[in-house]
């Protein structure tokens, strides 16, 4: 499996390899969850709370969406499909 930096901030593929905003990961990569959320970066605040595996985590993200978005999301696939972010077995990366 590839990183959590390089999960959070991928923004395609490329056959076998996730394409990965190198940028915006050196800016906000090691940001906790509910930090990036705070900043606005929902799909990668998304993403960093589905790698972490944590229900915990998932749950306050959502919540702290739902109150943002005026939506009411109750579960991680929900929030898959809107952003769509899958935990898929990746093990390489393009770094643009």
């Amino acid at each position: 499996m590839i990183s959590r930096e390089d999960f959070i901030f991928t923004i395609g593929f490329d056959g076998a390899s996730a394409v990965v905003d190198g940028k915006a990961k050196k800016e906000f990569g090691k940001l906790p969850t509910m930090e990036l959320a705070r900043k606005g970066l929902y799909r990668a605040a998304f993403s960093s709370a589905l790698y972490s595996g944590k229900p915990e985590e998932m749950k306050a993200f959502i919540e702290f969406f739902n109150q943002k978005a005026g939506t009411n999301y109750t579960e991680a696939a929900e929030l898959s499909r809107l952003f769509g972010v899958y935990l898929e077995e990746i093990s390489k990366t393009i770094v643009l």
